[in-house]
């Protein structure tokens, strides 16, 4: 199956990118463990040279991926992290960056303590309003980045808004739609250059592999960023390749439970006495909660709670009271996880800078898994006790 334009996402997700092995019709496609392939002539190959370049088993994935996005080009890499760093790799000294103000630590990380130094300029703003653009943008600005929702405060960011001012300025929107997963949103439908994804988290889907992936419609990005992975070599291999593959066929069924099972627990968490607020964008009172429907199909898995006990030992203990829920840095997989951000994926970011977005102590993030929902709220009934 090549043309994956009329057919539904589940169907999608099951075929895209995958075809029998046509030595002897195996259904799943092989994990081709190799380093090197062997050549007819110097320089006469079938397309494969060296397996930091090329893994057919990748090639297979990355179709795959791209096909999720309604996209046409697709780079994985061997992390989310490496993915992002190869899109700052097509910067030089002096050029600009905005983002947004609450932002996955290890973004914040790379960004700050890595490019920074070698002269990028980043600018953290409120991008829930997207004509605050506008105050940031100049002559040295060529990249947006754009995280929606954000983590861990679940802003949602006006994808289209954001695309089209980048497009008139002629700068490149990059969108991080790890947290929405291609079944929820496709940025590039909505205006994006290129959209960026931590698999590790829903697309593989079961805490085994850590991966990540850029997808974009243009040929000239999609040169440029595989020249950039093949020169520096953050490919993943093909295990893991095989792994992800795997996971994306049951996408669409662990996502519909994800957003059941979320929708339940931001309810539940909504009315509980030691609850100050719950960040989750399906609520109507939300921050940009028309924004989320008019781009998003649902609205996910994740929740963040802020406890009404504002001490830092509290919070300890109730992150550390749960049984089915497991206290754990990560997200996306079916089991559920608890997180702290403050001291766990944004121990990174500065306080005061963390707590501006949101990020306060008493703040835990939860990764809804796919469990039976009552058992998880009974689980957050004694853990909150």
């Amino acid at each position: 199956m090549s043309n994956y334009k009329n057919i539904k996402f589940g169907t999608k997700a099951i075929h895209a990118g995958v075809q029998p092995d046509p030595t002897t019709g195996a259904i799943m496609t092989p994990i081709y463990q190799t380093s090197t392939y062997v050549q007819e002539a110097p320089g006469v190959n079938k397309g494969f040279g060296y397996a930091r370049g090329k893994n057919p088993t990748r090639e297979a994935l990355q179709d795959a991926l791209a096909a999720l996005e309604n996209g046409k080009h697709c780079v994985a890499f061997s992390s989310g992290v490496a993915a992002t760093d190869a899109v700052l790799k097509l910067l030089s000294p002096g050029d600009e960056v905005i983002t947004g103000d609450d932002l996955y630590g290890g973004t914040y990380r790379l960004f700050t303590k890595i490019y920074e130094k070698f002269g990028i300029k980043f600018h953290f703003i409120d991008l829930t309003d997207a004509s605050n653009l506008h105050n940031y943008i100049n002559e040295n600005t060529r990249l947006i980045w754009a995280e929606t929702p954000t983590n861990p405060t679940m802003q949602i960011i006006d994808i289209s808004a954001c695309a089209k001012i980048a497009k008139e300025k002629g700068i490149v929107m990059v969108a991080d739609n790890t947290f929405a997963s291609p079944y929820l949103q496709n940025p590039l439908d909505l205006g994006a250059d290129i959209v960026m994804h931590s698999v590790t988290k829903y697309l593989g889907g079961h805490s085994d592999v850590v991966m990540g992936a850029l997808i974009t419609n243009s040929a000239e990005l999609h040169e440029k960023l595989y020249f950039v992975l093949n020169s520096s070599g953050a490919n993943p291999g093909p295990m893991d390749s095989f792994l992800v593959l795997r996971g994306i066929k049951t996408l669409h069924l662990r996502m519909e439970r994800h957003c059941y099972n979320g929708r339940i627990i931001a309810e539940f968490l909504k009315n509980h006495p030691k609850i100050e607020k719950v960040y989750w964008p399906g609520f109507p009172e939300h921050p940009n909660h028309e924004i989320a429907k008019k781009q998003m199909r649902d609205f996910g898995g994740m929740i963040s709670i802020v406890l009404k006990d504002k001490s830092i030992e509290n919070t300890f203990k109730v992150a550390s009271s749960f049984e089915i829920f497991s206290l754990a840095e990560s997200l996306g997989g079916v089991e559920s996880l608890i997180n702290h951000p403050a001291t766990m994926t944004h121990a990174s970011i500065p306080k005061e800078e963390r707590e501006k977005a949101g990020v306060v102590d008493n703040l835990l993030r939860l990764s809804v898994g796919v469990e039976d929902v009552e058992d998880l709220i009974a689980d957050l009934e004694q853990a909150l006790a």
